[in-house]
């Protein structure tokens, strides 16, 4: 698990013995001495204790309208049907032959 703070991560900070009593609040106060109730000198600052992350969670809902538009046709079919009927016309026809006879002719 990783605890980014000021570029430390919560491994290095093990591995470097970081939360060990040597390194929390250390009385090498560069020649300072304890007072006699035992608080510190002003001046002095301890080190960071770097704490678990809480995190909130907080679920927002967003609602979208998305409109559709849906094309209806209406396809019209005509169908043409042609009824064939016949009805019958008469006709006549006359044919005419002619032959020419010569009978005894001289020349």
């Amino acid at each position: 698990m990783k605890i980014n703070n000021n570029n430390r991560d919560f491994e290095t900070m093990q591995e470097a013995a970081y939360f060990t009593s040597d390194n929390c609040c250390s009385m090498d106060m560069g020649g300072a001495q304890m007072g006699m109730m035992g608080e510190t000198m002003p001046g002095v600052v301890c080190p960071p204790v770097y704490e678990c992350p809480r995190e909130t969670v907080c679920h927002r809902y967003i609602c979208h309208e998305v409109p559709h538009i849906q094309p209806c046709n209406t396809r019209i079919i005509n169908h043409h049907i042609y009824r064939h009927t016949y009805t019958p016309t008469y006709s006549c026809c006359e044919e005419n032959e002619v032959q020419n006879v010569y009978e005894n002719r001289c020349c």
